[in-house]
């Protein structure tokens, strides 16, 4: 059974993706605030990540501190940022920290999940590393 990790600000969001992928056979945690997200993110290994990149009412975007985090504790994590502040410059960040999938909000549950499934599914791609 994948673990999955939704983080989000908006309560209904985490309730809503819990129980849908909940009822397709995730278990799923969630978290509304960085540290709760940060602590969750230590002590648990995730197959995929979903989150928003703002969270809470500051202007700064400080979910790519998870993806750092995330991407740095296991980079096998898939992460999906689902953000209604997308911009391209928004998305060519998040990838450079580690973000496998980069979604608009709103995204119907069906789409997210089918994203979700082509990460697990696909293998992870390495970058090169440098000699």
């Amino acid at each position: 059974m994948p673990r999955l990790l939704v983080v989000d600000d908006e309560e209904s969001i985490c309730f809503s993706m819990s129980e849908y992928f909940s009822l397709h056979g995730y278990r799923v945690d969630t978290a509304r605030e960085l540290d709760e997200a940060e602590k969750l993110i230590e002590s648990t290994n995730y197959r995929v990540i979903i989150q928003d990149l703002r969270l809470g009412s500051t202007r700064n975007p400080n979910g790519f501190d998870i993806i750092k985090l995330a991407h740095k504790r296991d980079p096998e994590t898939r992460i999906i940022v689902l953000t209604a502040y997308g911009s391209t410059e928004t998305e060519d960040e998040a990838r450079r920290c580690g973000a496998a999938a980069f979604l608009r909000k709103p995204k119907p549950l069906s789409q997210v999940a089918q994203v979700v499934q082509g990460l697990i599914e696909s293998p992870v791609k390495q970058a090169a590393k440098s000699a």
